[in-house]
């Protein structure tokens, strides 16, 4: 039985949506500052490049508190639920 994350659910249920054959033809040029960067015309090269920046526009929202969209039933925007501390 393997476990189900929320946020990667959310990062696949977002990936689903994506258009790939318009992503294919956005004119990449990489920033200066980031040599790792390295373009490629490959529409699965494509695909990591995408979910590896979502991934990181997730995380980066999360913790600065932005809005996120709701995907799914996934709405990231929710204060966690969280156990008194007496309960313990």
């Amino acid at each position: 039985m393997s476990k189900r994350y929320v946020l990667s659910e959310y990062v696949d249920l977002a990936m689903g949506q994506a258009h790939y054959d318009s992503l294919r033809t956005i004119p990449f040029r990489p920033h200066p500052s980031c040599p790792g960067y390295s373009p490629s015309p490959d529409a699965e090269d494509v695909k990591r490049s995408y979910r590896s920046t979502l991934e990181d526009w997730v995380l980066v929202g999360l913790k600065l508190r932005h809005h996120l969209p709701i995907i799914g039933n996934i709405d990231l925007n929710k204060e966690p639920a969280r156990e008194p501390v007496d309960s313990l």
